[in-house]
C-alpha cells in the first residue's frame, strides 16, 4: 500500500513540474483597406453632382489621391461642418476635404494637410444696402455658419471691437446664407472669395465688402491619431501633384474665370434664359453633337446675345455670328435664320474639336476650340507654340491663355506663322462663355430639384435624385495659382 502511495505522490509531483503550455491565440489581422472614405460637402468647388458626372476641386484631387494610393473612392456628404467633425472623430471617414481653412481652432482637433489653394474672407452685403466701411459700424448683426473658420475670425476681431455681434447659422449653408442676403432677409454674412465669385453668377445683387482675413490657406483635416502614415502619403502626393501642375490647373478650370464680374451683363443674362432661351433650346440640343448643349447656348449668347439679326462690324453676323465664308463651309444658306445659324455654327465647332492635337486633354479641348472659333486655329497653334517656347504646356488651357495677349505684341506676332490676333479678346471670351455655361448648369440643376421636389416621392430612387441635385452648401478670392 505505502508502494502505491508513494508511486502516486511521485506521478503528482512530476505533473507538477511539467511546463504548462498555453496555446496562444493568433493575432487577428485587420481587413485589408479597399476604398479612401472622404467626409465633403456639397459645392461647386468642393463636391458637386449633375448630369455631367461629378466635379468639384476637392473631389477630382480626392479622386488623384485614391488612385495615388490604389484605393476606390468613396466621397460621402455631410449636411454640415459639425457633423464631419463627429464623422472624423468616431472613424467613419479618413480625411476631411470640403474646402475648409487652416485655423487654429481646427489644428488643435485635427492634423492639417498642405495647403491646396488660398482665399481672402470677405463681408458680404446686398447691392442697394449702405456700404460697410467699418467693421465697428455696422448697421445689423453678421450671420455665418456654425464651426466655420469665420468664428474664429470674428473672434479675434472682437477682442478689439467689443460691441461686435454674430449669429451662428447651424441648419443654412453658405449659399443659403448668401440667397438670403440677396433676399435682403439678413444684412452681413462672411464668404470665402471664390465662394462669392462663384456666386455672384446666380445672384447679381451680391456685393463684396471688407476683408476680414487674406490669403487664408485651404486644406485637408486628418484624424489626431494614427494617421502618420496617411499624412505621409497626401504631403508625397501634394508634391507629386503641385509639380506636374495639377493644383494650378485646378486653379485655372474653378477659379479664373469667375474672377471678373459685370453685374449688368448678369442681370441681362438671367433675363435671356427666361425670355429668350425656350426659343432656340431644343435647336441647340439637337445639333450640338459631342457638345454639351448649353456650352453651344454659351457660345451663342457671347456671340450675339441670342439675337438672330444680330451683325457685327466686320461682316459676321445671325446668332451664331458666322462669317460668309463660314456659313458656306458649312453648308448655311441664310446666317440669319437662327436655326440654321445654330446648325451651322454647332458644325463648326465639332470640327474645330475634330482638328485639335489629340495632345490637349478632353477635359480643356473646348476652351481651345472657342478660342480657335474666336481668333482661328492658326492663331492657337501660333500661341501654343510661344507657350512651348516658353517652356509652358501648349496642351494646358491655363498655359496658352497666358500667352495669346502675347500675340498683339510685335516683338511676338512677328515670329509666329499667321501674325497679329487679338489674344486678349480670345481669353476674355472664353472666360465669358466659361461664366455663362456654369449659370445655365446651376439653372438646369436648380429645375430638375424643383421638378422631383413637387412630384410626390414615391420611390428611394427619385429621393436619391433630390439628394443629388441640391444646391452646392459651400460654394467659390483671388484663388492664388501658385501654392507656397
Amino acid at each position: 500500500m505505502k508502494k502505491i502511495l508513494l508511486t502516486l505522490c511521485c506521478i503528482t509531483l512530476l505533473a507538477a513540474c511539467q511546463k504548462v503550455v498555453v496555446e496562444q491565440a493568433k493575432p487577428v489581422e485587420p481587413p485589408k483597406q479597399t476604398e479612401l472614405v472622404v467626409g465633403t460637402l456639397y459645392g461647386p468647388q468642393i463636391f458637386f453632382t449633375s448630369g455631367q458626372g461629378d466635379s468639384g476641386y476637392d473631389y477630382e484631387m480626392a479622386e488623384r489621391f485614391a488612385n495615388y494610393l490604389g484605393l476606390e473612392l468613396k466621397m460621402q456628404p455631410f449636411a454640415n461642418i459639425s457633423e464631419l467633425y463627429t464623422a472624423m472623430k468616431i472613424g467613419e471617414i479618413d480625411i476631411i476635404a470640403a474646402g475648409l481653412g487652416d485655423t487654429p481652432a481646427r489644428r488643435e482637433q485635427f492634423r492639417v494637410g498642405p495647403p491646396l489653394y488660398r482665399v481672402n474672407q470677405v463681408l458680404v452685403y446686398r447691392q442697394g444696402t449702405p456700404v460697410p466701411k467699418s467693421i465697428d459700424k455696422l448697421k445689423g448683426e453678421i450671420t455665418v455658419i456654425t464651426d466655420s473658420s469665420f468664428v474664429d475670425t470674428l473672434t479675434e476681431l472682437q477682442k478689439s471691437n467689443p460691441d461686435l455681434v454674430w449669429n451662428q447659422e447651424k441648419d443654412k449653408d453658405a449659399e443659403e446664407l448668401l440667397t438670403m442676403i440677396a433676399a435682403g432677409d439678413i444684412p452681413y454674412t462672411i464668404a470665402d472669395s471664390t465662394s462669392l465669385d462663384i456666386n455672384r453668377r446666380f445672384m447679381p445683387e451680391l456685393r463684396e465688402g471688407l476683408v476680414l482675413k487674406q490669403k487664408q490657406p485651404v486644406v485637408w483635416l486628418l484624424p489626431p491619431n494614427n494617421s502618420d502614415k496617411l499624412m505621409s502619403q497626401l504631403l508625397a502626393f501634394w508634391h507629386i501633384e503641385k509639380r506636374s501642375g495639377t493644383l494650378a490647373h485646378l486653379n485655372e478650370k474653378y477659379f479664373a474665370h469667375v474672377k471678373r464680374f459685370d453685374y449688368v451683363d448678369t442681370r441681362a443674362f438671367i433675363r435671356a434664359i427666361d425670355n429668350k432661351l425656350p426659343k432656340y433650346q431644343a435647336t441647340f440640343e439637337k445639333y450640338a453633337g459631342d457638345i454639351d448643349w448649353r456650352k453651344l447656348a454659351a457660345t451663342a449668347y457671347q456671340e450675339s446675345h441670342w439675337n438672330p439679326n444680330a451683325r457685327s462690324p466686320t461682316g459676321v453676323r445671325g446668332l451664331m455670328m458666322l462669317t460668309l465664308p463660314t456659313a458656306k463651309q458649312v453648308g448655311i444658306k441664310n446666317r440669319l435664320d437662327p436655326y440654321q445659324s445654330i446648325q451651322g455654327g454647332a458644325k463648326y465647332l465639332n470640327s474645330m474639336l475634330e482638328r485639335l492635337p489629340d495632345s490637349i486633354p478632353e477635359s480643356q479641348r473646348m476652351w481651345f476650340a472657342l478660342a480657335s472659333y474666336n481668333i482661328g486655329l492658326g492663331h492657337v497653334e501660333d500661341a501654343r507654340k510661344l507657350a512651348e517656347a516658353q517652356g509652358l504646356n501648349p496642351s494646358a488651357w491655363r498655359d496658352v491663355k497666358s500667352v495669346l495677349p502675347l500675340l498683339q505684341k510685335r516683338k511676338y506676332y512677328k515670329k509666329t506663322r499667321y501674325g497679329y490676333a487679338r489674344g486678349n479678346e480670345a481669353v476674355h471670351y472664353v472666360d465669358s462663355i466659361r461664366r455663362y455655361y456654369d449659370t445655365l448648369v446651376w439653372i438646369d440643376n436648380q429645375n430638375m430639384l424643383l421638378e422631383l421636389r413637387n412630384k410626390p416621392l414615391q420611390t428611394a430612387e427619385i429621393q436619391e435624385q433630390v439628394v443629388d441635385l441640391q444646391p452646392p452648401q459651400e460654394p467659390l478670392l483671388d484663388a492664388s495659382p501658385e501654392i507656397n
